[in-house]
């Protein structure tokens, strides 16, 4: 897991595309259940809509993590920190506890804007760094790349999605993976075998596919906002799934369903 968990939090609240009073309903429902880590990102648009609830949460500033990630549009060396400053401005925070890339550059060249990252993070504006949606072989130079530890590679990563490969890479580099569309956009729900076994454990169909990807070693970043699902996805870490479970799970990565493809988003790398 990440450094940036290493207190048992394996677990993110995400923001994406939560906005104004919505996402302080949502992410107020959050803090009440124990989340303490929140994802946001340049892209979303609710830098600041974030930093208010938090700022007055009641919650001290010392128990949170927040990440939010640079838009490939201020990879530019004019632009990287000015839109880094005005984060934290809006985040209402010095210093982001992780700042991610969120893309790679259109292109492919991920050396120019990993050093403007390394720069952030020794001018004091990211306590750590990391990278969002890169390939393993992109992975393999952002660790070649940058002398600061790399806290996190945050991807799709879902049990319909087979992404040994990156899986592989993360320990090869030792940067972790972070989950983003962790139940598929619902598509999960479509196979009956999630219903299955969390009936074995008295647990819903969800809660088994996030537990199916903490025991797979990769953080669970995961949205909503209902309240009842908001608890469901922070109550995964009272079961454990047996091997038998995470062996007939495994077998539906080769479903190979992926939410982000490049029709939706033109400018997302070749996947692995």
């Amino acid at each position: 897991m990440s450094i940036l968990f290493r207190d048992g939090h394996e677990r993110a609240f995400g923001t994406w595309p939560l906005k104004r009073d919505q996402l302080a309903l949502s992410v107020t429902a959050a803090l009440k259940v124990g989340y303490r880590t929140f994802d946001t990102a340049q892209m979303y648009g609710n830098e600041a809509d974030l930093g208010e609830v938090l700022a007055t949460s009641g919650v001290a500033k010392s128990e949170l993590c927040v990440i939010t990630k640079v838009h490939p549009d201020n990879f530019a060396p004019d632009k990287f920190m000015a839109s880094v400053e005005k984060s934290l401005k809006d985040l209402r925070m010095n210093t982001a506890d992780a700042l991610l890339l969120h893309w790679p550059p259109i292109g492919g060249d991920v050396v120019p804007s990993l050093k403007l990252l390394e720069e952030a993070q020794h001018r004091g504006l990211a306590r750590h760094i990391g990278i969002s949606n890169y390939t393993s072989a992109m992975m393999r130079t952002a660790k070649a790349t940058v002398e600061a530890p790399l806290v996190i590679n945050q991807v799709e990563f879902h049990p319909l999605l087979d992404q040994s490969k990156l899986l592989a890479a993360a320990t090869e580099t030792g940067i972790p993976l972070m989950a983003y569309s962790a139940i598929a956009r619902g598509k999960i729900f479509d196979f009956p075998l999630f219903s299955g076994i969390a009936t074995a454990h008295g647990k819903t169909a969800g809660q088994v596919a996030l537990r199916w990807i903490l025991q797979k070693g990769v953080v669970v970043n995961a949205m909503s906002t209902k309240p009842e699902n908001i608890r469901a996805n922070f109550d995964i870490m009272d079961f454990t799934l047996s091997a038998a479970d995470m062996a007939h799970i495994d077998a539906l990565t080769s479903t190979n369903f992926r939410v982000v493809t490049k029709a939706k988003v033109p400018w997302a790398p070749d996947w692995d």
